[in-house]
């Protein structure tokens, strides 16, 4: 069983994606982020199998909550440096999870 201390261990925050690539080398249609986290974290790369339900326009300015302090993983020649969270939809396809309002401060911290 988990506890609350390993819950804080997760370092989770707000980012705002800054720009989005389609990621043709990635084995599941991929798109590369790159997702601003405010001051402290600054920006950071994720790679995010989203092309189910999000086009890369709509993705740019979206807020979105991502786990900044795993290691980075290689993902064929892309390296992600953080994991950006969502939870699947009956197919296994990715939903993202998000704040509810856009006055989320970038950057805040999971509590």
């Amino acid at each position: 069983m988990s506890t609350i201390d390993d819950f804080l261990k997760l370092d989770i925050r707000v980012g705002k994606i800054l720009t989005v690539e389609d990621f043709p080398e990635a084995r599941k249609p991929s798109y590369k982020l790159m997702i601003d986290f405010g001051p402290e974290i600054g920006t950071k790369k994720s790679s995010a199998q989203l092309v189910q339900y999000y086009k890369k326009a709509d993705l740019v300015g979206k807020h979105i909550l991502g786990v900044v302090n795993f290691p980075p993983r290689q993902i064929g020649p892309f390296v992600s440096e953080v994991l950006t969270l969502g939870v699947p939809d009956e197919n296994h396809e990715c939903v993202l999870v998000v704040p509810d309002k856009d006055e989320a401060v970038i950057g805040g911290k999971l509590f």
